[in-house]
């Protein structure tokens, strides 16, 4: 098998300051979860919130999870939940849930008094569902920040804690995860500090949360001119050029699923400190063929 990384397609960059995104599923439309920052420019509320963006038409639900931040959303059976958490680096997630994207019903997920909990994302295993979260402090759990740790939960709204034997990685900076089941196995696409220092994502993969391969075509992707493409074009002449001249040294909290027979993926480029990007690219077939190709025989 040959390298299918060659087949990402970078479509370019469709918004500014807006960074963690989840495409998703539901009721057979693509949507695209937005947790909008504070100081994202269209923002005038003066505080966070979500959001989700029909991509077909550019219609946008009502906000909710206000003042929450880091966000990801997970479908399941017609439901969707969303999980933030209250500030950066506090110790409880919360999850949200609707079966309409109008009105939400909200509770504590996960609450670890004296951990420091940033992204999280969730997938279902194969009797259970199981929540990646990225934790920043106390440094007897993270070793060296960031880490991955892992929960449980038997109906979404309530996790567990699994065992500190499953974590990934203590020796090194790993953070933002991307969590997905296939065929046995969990896959995880999370972000690697490089020399330089730069940025790209990895992908591992696990039968049990403790023993990690990764792939040898690793990274999934790094960052290129091609991030800069203008993908959206409403965007304005200020932001083309805030584009044209932005410092790219990452491509980061990449989310992606499968719709319309290819596989949907939204990640950040920018330097990493601020100055950050959203962009859109693409896999032409199924998220299990993507992954696969991550482990030619």
């Amino acid at each position: 098998m040959g390298d299918d990384r060659l087949a990402i397609r970078k479509l370019g960059t469709i918004d500014c300051d807006l960074v963690e995104t989840t495409p998703v599923v539901f009721h057979e439309r693509l949507y695209r979860y937005e947790y909008v920052r504070d100081n994202y420019k269209p923002n005038k509320t003066g505080t966070s919130y979500s959001r989700f963006v029909d991509v077909a038409t550019g219609k946008v639900t009502p906000s909710f999870a206000v003042g929450y931040h880091l966000g990801s959303a997970y479908e399941d059976q017609g439901r969707m939940y969303v999980y933030a958490v209250e500030h950066w680096g506090k110790p409880r997630v919360q999850v949200f849930w609707s079966d309409d994207l109008q009105t939400w019903r909200d509770q504590p997920a996960l609450v670890l008094p004296g951990w420091a909990i940033y992204n999280t994302s969730v997938c279902r295993g194969p009797d259970r569902y199981i929540m990646a979260f990225e934790v920043g402090e106390p440094l007897e759990v993270v070793g060296q920040p960031f880490t991955m740790r892992f929960a449980e939960s038997d109906d979404l709204l309530n996790w567990r804690l699994l065992p500190e034997d499953r974590v990934f990685s203590k020796d090194r900076y790993t953070a933002c995860p991307t969590l997905r089941f296939l065929d046995g196995l969990y896959y995880m696409i999370y972000l690697e500090a490089r020399p330089g220092p730069t940025y790209e994502p990895h992908i591992v993969r696990s039968p049990d949360l403790v023993h990690w391969q990764s792939s040898p075509l690793n990274p999934m992707m790094q960052f290129s001119d091609e991030d800069k493409r203008i993908a959206n074009p409403a965007l304005t002449p200020e932001q083309r050029q805030l584009i044209a001249e932005a410092v790219n040294l990452n491509n980061s909290d990449v989310d992606l699923c499968e719709f319309g027979g290819e596989v949907i993926i939204y990640y950040s480029w920018g330097n990493q400190q601020g100055l950050e990007f959203l962009a859109e690219a693409k896999y032409a077939g199924t998220l299990e063929s993507f992954l696969k190709a991550f482990y030619p025989e």
